[in-house]
């Protein structure tokens, strides 16, 4: 707890709230016109216009909501969200059911100005609000043989239509080793924009990890569990070749599908010039030392 990190972005930053909102709009209209046509140079910009709060429901990768675009506007409001607890179990000294609320009343809540790649190949800039996973895993005590942390998304399935459908295979699941989920970056975000999370961006807690493709930071945690073995993490099992367990964000390591060497920075205009992507999204300094010695292209 001695080591708190330092922000280098500011809310100049920032991607604009409506462009937060209605990024998922917006790769479907690039899907349309082809990524050709997005990776040729610079051309005339078009401001994108702000969005109100509600758009966010209408777009979403949450897929226990469903994998339509306009399905969390209908079923997102479903899941209840208070009263709320996280199973924390494991090799940990007080396993228990802790409530959410106390949880918040143990943390200091600051705001985190982070860098956010996705896989898919865009990328945006986000203040969270939230503390470090750290400060939530002291609370249960890790024990000294524990070497992953593992977590669970809310299954309820009267909730959540989508989990009808073996998109993946329910709850979702993600994992991190121990010393990057104690790395001061690791945040557990509990708001966005100055807001309390909405249901379909992980109310009322959720993982970020900003190193790491945005597949990694799990929504809607109800369950973490220390463990000395690597777990099972959702989109791995689904397709291991596309996915591995790290999920670095590597620009020469390609996905099998599209390369990973540039991104389109949500917020820039559907005809912006594509930027090039960093090692660790920019966040090299403070965590390439915990891949020391190891092939980052094998153990992608």
């Amino acid at each position: 707890m001695a080591y708190r990190w330092t922000n280098d972005l500011t809310h100049d930053d920032v991607t604009p709230h409506g462009a937060f909102l209605n990024r998922r709009q917006i790769m479907t209209g690039a899907a349309g016109l082809g990524l050709s046509a997005l990776a040729g140079g610079a051309q005339a910009e078009q401001a994108l216009e702000p969005n109100s709060w509600e758009d966010v429901t209408t777009y979403c990768n949450f897929y226990e909501f469903g994998t339509g675009k306009g399905d969390p506007a209908a079923n997102a409001h479903q899941m209840t969200t208070t009263p709320w607890s996280v199973k924390i179990d494991g090799l940990v000294d007080r396993p228990g059911d802790y409530d959410f609320q106390e949880i918040l009343s143990e943390m200091t809540l600051e705001e985190r100005i982070y860098r956010f790649r996705c896989v898919e190949a865009w990328s945006m800039v986000v203040p969270w609000t939230g503390f470090e996973l750290a400060d939530l895993l002291a609370m249960a005590g890790v024990q000294s043989n524990a070497k992953y942390v593992a977590f669970e998304t809310l299954y309820r399935p009267d909730e959540m239509p989508g989990t009808a459908y073996r998109v993946l295979d329910w709850p979702y699941r993600e994992g991190l080793r121990l010393d990057e989920a104690m790395h001061p970056l690791t945040l557990m975000a509990t708001g966005i924009f100055g807001k309390d999370l909405p249901n379909q961006n992980g109310a009322p807690l959720r993982l970020v990890v900003p190193w790491k493709y945005g597949f990694k930071s799990i929504k809607s945690i109800v369950r973490i569990t220390l463990t000395d073995q690597e777990p099972p993490t959702s989109w791995n099992m689904s397709n291991a070749r596309e996915y591995g367990f790290y999920s670095n964000v590597n620009p020469e390591v390609s996905h099998p599908r599209w390369s990973q060497a540039t991104e389109r920075r949500i917020g820039g205009g559907l005809f912006a010039k594509r930027q090039p992507t960093e090692m660790f999204n920019g966040y090299g300094d403070e965590v390439a030392s915990l891949y020391s010695g190891m092939d980052l292209a094998k153990s992608f």
